[in-house]
């Protein structure tokens, strides 16, 4: 199991991945950074959790967009949430990984 350590909101976090995903977890925790650091400009520093919090809702957002958008073009639009249960699903799996650390 791979180990990589990200930097967010000038915190050091050590996490586990699986081998060969350490680029794209630093990746993942550099663009998680880039807004956090946007909120921090906008609000200040409310509280690493509120940050966290915030962060992860305009990424939710960004997400509910893209998956608007491709639902407008493949016309595959039924009401159902089923990318984001998936996610969720992923969701879960990484943070009982966290936990274990």
């Amino acid at each position: 199991m791979g180990q990589v350590t990200v930097r967010v909101n000038g915190r050091d976090y050590q996490m586990a991945c699986e081998d060969g995903e350490e680029d794209h977890l630093v990746h993942l925790a550099e663009y998680i950074n880039r807004h956090v650091n946007d909120l921090v400009d906008t609000v200040g520093q409310v509280g690493e959790a509120r940050l966290l919090l915030m962060s992860a809702l305009v990424i939710a957002d960004e997400l509910a967009d893209a998956y608007r958008k491709l639902d407008d073009q493949t016309g595959a639009s039924d009401g159902d949430d089923e990318p984001l249960s998936g996610l969720a699903t992923r969701l879960e799996g990484i943070a009982a990984r966290l936990e274990s650390l």
